[in-house]
């Protein structure tokens, strides 16, 4: 029975986190999402502390745990074009064209943290277990839409992707005087990923295989500093390592029933993080900037065609994360927030084609939040999330055999595929403070 338990509550917390920013999430918990993911300078519980600046946790006393659980749902659409050829292989000026929504449903997002501090104490410690990342379609098969054609009519058929990152991470933070902080993270990840059809292995004459999910192992680390100035306003920086994974290894079949065996290697991005908070009377402001760094990571940074027409990577570009953050505080136990976080496209139109699997792109998400503070030791919090891909993702269809025509992918003349969707979240949580010794 305990063992069930144990693997139970491991299979929650790897469950797949659908991601607003790239594959990143926004934020951590009701609070840190309610305020749009903003926490690096203005640290205003725990979750968002750890998640954005181990450093920040010096501004906890008191031994604090937290649990957040949301469900997320998201709407993504898939449209294709493609030209007619008579039976003499020339266009006729006509196109075929359609569109296939995604029924996957809602997604769970967990999240539980815990920090030991000490008033007096220049030490602080903290634990935490957060789906920080993830990406999932179910594009079901269609003979309207010339992307989901079975693959023995030239399409991909059922187009499915499930990839999500747990990390564990052990926080210390160090106070070098009453306004300077330090603090460390070693992270610990396990991620899943699976594929149907899987573009990372080579295909046959029976097209692309259907894969069993792959797990991979990965660690890294976190670094940063902050800064309270005592009358209000604050500041944080941190730098997140690239968190380096071993290679998920597939099973492949293929539609002739025939198996096979690849290797893809997925890192997760190293990140930047600069932040200001500023605290005047009933309000709490938050201001965060990231840059995270795709060109240097296996599996985003690589793109194209392999000698074998399997695909190399996704080949994202770096992009740009702002988040900002209101809480209002006048309200007798009742905190008020208001968040918003914009995120820059990381897909190109020439590489739409190879991230069909992984279209969970948000441009502006909105948040609006509330805690109800039941005693000293007691709070709820909750959030609603929107969030909007503004205009759709769009490129050419690619095929390896058209490369020396059409370089460097081998675009086909007069196709497109393209991609937006819409996001939505519900996310409750507790606090619990511990009495002081």
């Amino acid at each position: 029975m305990k063992a069930y338990f144990l693997k139970l509550c491991f299979l929650l917390f790897a469950t797949a986190a659908y991601s607003q920013a790239g594959h990143i999430m926004q934020g951590v918990g009701a609070v840190n999402m309610s305020m749009g993911g903003a926490s690096t300078g203005q640290p205003l519980d725990i979750s968002g502390a750890i998640q954005w600046n181990p450093a920040s946790i010096s501004t906890f006393d008191e031994k604090i745990i937290k649990f957040d659980l949301g469900l997320f749902f998201s709407s993504p659409e898939l449209s294709s074009t493609v030209p007619e050829f008579d039976s003499g292989g020339n266009p006729t000026g006509n196109f075929f064209s359609g569109t296939t929504e995604d029924d996957r449903g809602v997604s769970p997002l967990p999240a539980l943290a815990m920090v030991w501090g000490k008033e007096g104490s220049k030490h602080t410690f903290g634990a935490s277990a957060f789906g920080i990342s993830g990406f999932g379609v179910t594009f079901p098969e269609s003979t309207t839409n010339p992307i989901n054609m079975p693959q023995s009519m030239g399409g991909f058929g059922r187009i499915e992707s499930d990839y999500s990152l747990l990390q564990l991470g052990f926080t210390y933070a160090y106070q070098l005087s009453d306004k300077f902080s330090i603090g460390l993270q070693p992270t610990f990840n396990y991620a899943t990923l699976e594929l149907m059809p899987n573009p990372t292995a080579n295909p046959t004459l029976a097209g692309y295989p259907s894969a069993d999910k792959a797990t991979a192992l990965g660690f890294g680390g976190q670094l940063g500093v902050y800064y309270d100035s005592g009358s209000g306003f604050s500041a944080g920086a941190s730098y997140k390592t690239k968190q380096s994974f071993g290679d998920f290894k597939f099973d492949n079949t293929y539609l002739d029933s025939s198996t096979g065996e690849n290797e893809f290697k997925m890192d997760y991005p190293a990140i930047w993080s600069l932040g200001l908070g500023f605290s005047p009377g009933q309000f709490d402001l938050a201001l965060d900037y990231r840059y995270v760094q795709y060109d240097k990571t296996a599996g985003f940074s690589s793109v194209g065609w392999t000698p074998t027409a399997s695909v190399a990577g996704f080949g994202w570009d770096n992009i740009s994360i702002v988040s900002a953050g209101i809480q209002y505080k006048g309200v007798d136990r009742l905190p008020l927030r208001l968040g918003y976080t914009y995120s820059s496209n990381p897909i190109g139109s020439d590489v739409a084609f190879f991230n069909v699997p992984a279209t969970a792109i948000i441009k502006n998400a909105f948040q609006l939040g509330l805690s109800y503070e039941i005693s000293d030791r007691w709070a709820i919090d909750g959030v609603y999330h929107m969030g909007f891909s503004g205009k759709a993702t769009s490129g050419p269809l690619l095929n390896p055999q058209f490369i020396a025509n059409f370089p460097p992918y081998g675009a086909i003349p007069g196709s497109e595929v393209s991609y937006d969707m819409t996001t939505s979240m519900i996310m409750v949580g507790a606090s619990y403070k511990f009495l002081k010794n």
